[in-house]
């Protein structure tokens, strides 16, 4: 534990680095990937939506003793009623299993209920039937993308204002729908269901990954108002320390937050079965997994991308590249070792504070010198001729 603090104090002071911004390239190739498959499983399976939004019938064959072939007993039991069709198949706790259906007339509904009944080895009391419109599955699915676009305005409207800039608001939204696409990508691609309750943790995933981002936003925006002021630094380089800065706190904040989610799924999946407190508690934890990368590959690197053309930052980038090719020829004739005759090597120049003077870093740093017959360095200010000396005292009488 204590390494991996050194660890994160070392990012955070800049001692090590890793270069976000730099590979950003290889960051952007990695998520165009996932979503191009993510898209081709929403494009070709479709969306695996639930009895919520299609509608059908429903039936539930409780306290019975659930063998480990139930899907199959479950589905030969239905289709060997004049419905004959296939049914989804679920188990729920330890003595539920929950069969679904297309929409049964009454003498159908009736039939399928003794079958299961039969088929489980139980009365035809125990298995109750029920019929689920697809109305309030559609209600729910245009409250929440009317919620969606307003969440989508709002963001846009309170970042741009935050932070000064469109463009962090673009690069945020960006990392948004980067998380919701992959997110539901997911779910197409392995077929689970979509409930009203998944549809809950979407949205859900959607404010985590927005303060995750503000988070580093913060920081990346401090610096690189540091960088325009004093003009060590350039762009991508006060950005990219910004993300060095917040990434421990990121993961350890996705961590803690994953933890208490990964023992809801244990215990839904081993004890619950399917259900609310399942299909909330995936969506959250795969949309908060993806949101946290998104904050530190995708939303800062975008913004460096966005901005990098702009003068300010092209003037910024070749200013910093000059004092950094002072500081470098400084460094070298300071470490390269002085012939005789020749002028001694000027003293290694040191980087003012953060936040010092807003004039050119380092320039007025570096000594000038010049040279004498023995060799000696003098500082140009030296005085050429001797020192004065203080003026002899007079002895006094006795």
């Amino acid at each position: 534990m204590s390494k991996f603090s050194d660890f994160g104090n070392d990012l955070y002071t800049g001692k090590r680095s890793i270069d976000f911004v730099g590979k950003r390239r290889t960051w952007y190739a990695i998520s165009l990937v996932a979503l191009l498959i993510a898209l081709a499983g929403m494009g070709l399976r479709g969306l695996n939506l639930g009895i919520e939004f299609t509608g059908g019938s429903e039936f539930r064959v409780s306290q019975v003793s659930i063998p480990d072939n139930y899907e199959s007993t479950a589905q030969d039991a239905v289709r060997s009623t004049d419905a004959g069709q296939t049914a989804k198949v679920s188990r729920l706790g330890s003595d539920t299993v929950r069969v679904q259906t297309e929409k049964l007339n009454d003498a159908q509904v009736s039939d399928v209920r003794d079958a299961l009944a039969k088929a489980f080895d139980t009365n035809a009391d125990k298995v109750s039937a029920s019929f689920i419109g697809p109305s309030w599955g559609e209600s729910v699915s245009k409250q929440a993308l009317r919620a969606l676009v307003v969440f989508l305005i709002l963001t846009m409207l309170v970042m741009a204002l935050y932070f000064r800039t469109w463009k962090m608001a673009v690069a945020a939204l960006v990392a948004l729908a980067h998380d919701l696409v992959f997110t539901v990508g997911f779910y197409s691609l392995t077929g689970l269901e979509i409930s009203p309750a998944t549809m809950i943790g979407f949205l859900t995933v959607l404010g985590y990954s927005l303060y995750d981002t503000v988070v580093v936003f913060d920081k990346v925006r401090e610096n690189t108002q540091e960088a325009f002021a004093n003009k060590r630094s350039t762009f991508a380089a006060a950005a990219n320390l910004g993300v060095n800065q917040t990434v421990v706190r990121s993961i350890n904040t996705t961590v803690v937050a994953l933890l208490p989610i990964a023992a809801v799924l244990a215990v839904a999946f081993t004890r619950l079965g399917p259900g609310t407190l399942l299909d909330l508690s995936l969506a959250l934890f795969i949309g908060m997994a993806v949101g946290a990368y998104s904050s530190i590959f995708i939303a800062t690197p975008l913004l460096v991308s966005l901005r990098a053309k702009e003068e300010a930052v092209v003037a910024l980038d070749k200013h910093a590249a000059r004092v950094q090719d002072k500081v470098a020829k400084a460094t070298v004739a300071a470490a390269a070792p002085a012939g005789r005759g020749s002028a001694a090597a000027p003293p290694t120049p040191t980087a003012r504070p953060i936040g010092g003077d807003p004039a050119s870093a380092l320039e007025d740093s570096v000594p000038e010198t010049g040279g004498t017959v023995t060799g000696r360095a003098v500082h140009k200010y030296a005085q050429s001729g001797p020192r004065n000396q203080p003026r002899k005292q007079p002895k006094s009488k006795r």
